[in-house]
């Protein structure tokens, strides 16, 4: 990476895994590698949330329970703020595609507040989060502009969750 002027990293448009392993910062930011997809990373990343969580409460289920979940995800969270504003300034853009730590998180909220679900039901979950955190209707687009730095990358994610429960909630509600 070369520098502009001090302080100012340059513009990277598709950042390597070369990149990606010269900080750890950058290797959670960008998902373990999920987030370097050259097609739709975001959703590659939300892909990876989905298999990491599905993986990790099977093989250790005795330490992934609900309350480990949420350590893990408020944790994530917190260390993710870091690392997309550490990544993005490395990158030179406040929320480059390839940081996809946002997603991750975002999307085990929604696993974590759902479970246990069918098959169908994640399917169904899946969509419906990645509808919301492509369109980003309001509020979550105007967080998506208006908050900076690390906790904007995450926050907007957060907030597409949210949308994605609601939905299931006014769904349960309707059918009840």
């Amino acid at each position: 990476m070369t520098t502009l002027e001090q302080g100012q990293a340059a513009r990277i448009k598709k950042p390597t895994s070369r990149f990606m392993l010269a900080h750890p910062a950058h290797i959670l930011a960008q998902g373990f590698g999920s987030g370097l997809s050259p097609v739709m990373p975001g959703t590659s990343g939300t892909l990876f949330a989905w298999l990491s969580f599905t993986m990790l409460s099977q093989r250790w289920p005795d330490f992934f329970t609900a309350s480990h979940w949420a350590l893990v995800i408020l944790l994530s969270f917190v260390v993710g703020v870091w690392a997309c504003e550490k990544t993005g300034r490395d990158l030179g853009v406040a929320d480059h595609g390839s940081m996809v730590i946002d997603e991750i998180v975002a999307f085990w909220i929604v696993l974590l507040l759902l479970a246990p679900m069918s098959f169908k039901t994640q399917c169904w979950a899946f969509l419906w989060f990645r509808f919301f955190d492509m369109v980003k209707p309001p509020p979550i687009g105007y967080f998506d502009r208006h908050l900076k730095g690390g906790f904007g990358v995450m926050w907007d994610d957060i907030v597409a969750a949210f949308f994605t429960l609601l939905v299931f909630a006014l769904w349960r509600n309707a059918i009840q």
